[in-house]
């Protein structure tokens, strides 16, 4: 093989490496930034879902406690009565 050529099949071939590396290293951001997002879902997911809760909770406590004074007020009226 000549020299000429042998110098262009290296040329080519680092090309090549170098372009796979940067293949490679935007491959890579790519997962790095749907990994984020994704994460990033599923915390707001987890925050929305704790907030339905919390307030689905403390309405659940508050009928609890009207339900149990009004009963309570009912019965010693009956009693008293």
């Amino acid at each position: 093989m000549s020299m000429k050529m042998r110098q262009s099949l290296d040329e080519f071939e680092q090309a090549y490496f170098a372009q796979l590396h940067a293949d490679r290293r935007r491959q890579d951001a790519a997962i790095k930034r749907t990994e984020q997002r994704q994460r990033t879902r599923i915390a707001n997911r987890t925050n929305r879902h704790g907030t339905l809760r919390f307030v689905l909770l403390v309405l659940a406590m508050i009928a609890t406690a009207v339900i149990v004074t009004v009963i309570m007020f009912r019965t010693l009226y009956v009693v008293m009565g």
